[in-house]
């Protein structure tokens, strides 16, 4: 694609100038002379919107994914391709095409760039960097001994999995082919609400999700069965695995085998002892559930990207999380990513149906008849109104 100078949005990033504070005192004083050419108004921001606009020399990104609107041009000849492990702060482990890893830091002008990102870059990105000979300090959970880099330009991204944090896109992780959904069978309980919005997430991001419940020994596996039973008929791949007995460990090996899969859930319910029995040789920290609360202790702080020992398979282990709202999905589309419910939407008497209230409305007419899972409607139901399903 060939470079052109593209007028890009930039981040407000200059500080205003401090505002004097002897006003008053000026003003009190008997010799008012110096005072006549005072400004008699004070701008707050910035000079309208250009003053958050710059020429940059570079293409269009050629994907939505890629998290900007333009591509800044970079020297090729100076830069090698590497994958971005893991992210702390500003600093990142990429890890080069022959294995070795950099503590990177990121270019000002992707910084600065406007975006709806909380993070410019994320676990999985697939980026190209330039060496460096100097050595900057470090950051917790990153080997100081690293040799330096800097981030030129982050490629365009396949897959991603996000989220809402305030309001921005927070990345998750980028560049995956598969999600596996842990939730635990108890301690703490399991929460179908939250399986539903992580669907829904992969039928957004472009990846394969799989459905594994862990803690199985602590119930009978009888009484989850109708709960499977769901996810199965709709084409979803369900897991039951016990990270404590080692049941169903090998088949989630083979799921993970050849494949660079994202592993989320709520704190607590086993997703760091899963890849711990997976791969014994990740030997990744983990902590008990809270006996109080019942919830998780975020015993893992950040997204990391690890390679399976004997596979030709990745995996992102992540933080857990208590909150999962959905990243850019509109009421209107909740119903075209789940899975049971597009058979029954085009033969709803209008088009516009939102299948809560309308009279003729086919997915009403299937739960009633009992073609629809009844909690899935009401699932449904409350991602269409904004609400948090458990």
């Amino acid at each position: 694609m060939s470079k052109r100078k593209i007028r890009a949005d930039f981040r407000k990033n200059r500080t205003p100038r401090q505002r004097s504070t002897d006003l008053t005192r000026r003003f009190e004083r008997e010799d008012y002379d110096d005072q006549i050419d005072e400004p008699r108004e004070e701008r707050i921001s910035g000079k309208g919107e250009m003053s958050r606009k710059r020429t940059v020399v570079g293409s269009d990104s050629p994907e939505e994914n890629a998290g900007f609107a333009v591509q800044p041009e970079i020297d090729l000849a100076t830069c090698r391709p590497g994958r971005v492990l893991a992210v702390h702060g500003l600093l990142s482990v990429v890890e080069a095409e022959d294995g070795t890893y950099f503590r990177c830091t990121m270019r000002r002008l992707l910084r600065t760039l406007s975006t709806e990102q909380r993070h410019v870059v994320a676990a999985g990105d697939r980026v190209l960097f330039c060496p460096a000979d100097r050595q900057n300090a470090g950051a917790i959970g990153v080997d100081r001994t690293m040799p330096e880099g800097n981030i030129e330009r982050i490629e365009p991204r396949r897959s991603v999995l996000s989220r809402t944090v305030r309001g921005k896109q927070h990345v998750i992780v980028a560049n995956v082919d598969q999600m596996v959904i842990v939730s635990s069978a108890a301690e703490p309980r399991l929460k179908p609400g939250l399986i539903d919005r992580f669907l829904i997430s992969a039928e957004k991001g472009k990846f394969r999700p799989v459905v594994c419940i862990n803690k199985i020994d602590l119930v009978e596996p009888a009484d989850l069965q109708p709960l499977i039973g769901v996810y199965s008929r709709m084409g979803y791949q369900v897991l039951m695995v016990s990270a404590m007995q080692g049941h169903g460990i090998e088949r989630l090996r083979t799921e993970l085998n050849g494949r660079c899969s994202v592993v989320v859930g709520q704190s607590g319910v086993g997703k760091t002892s899963l890849l711990n029995a997976v791969d014994p040789e990740l030997d990744l920290r983990v902590a008990a559930v809270s006996a109080e609360t019942q919830k998780g202790k975020h015993t893992t702080t950040a997204a990391r990207l690890l390679r399976l020992t004997g596979s030709t398979g990745y995996v992102v282990d992540t933080p857990g999380v208590r909150r999962f709202e959905l990243w850019d999905v509109i009421p209107a589309e909740v119903g075209g990513y789940f899975r049971d419910l597009r058979p029954f939407i085009n033969r709803c008497k209008f088009p516009n149906c939102t299948h809560r209230h309308e009279a003729g409305c086919a997915v009403k007419d299937a739960v009633a008849d009992g073609w629809l899972d009844a909690r899935r409607y009401e699932s449904y139901c409350l991602l269409f109104e904004g609400g948090q399903t458990d």
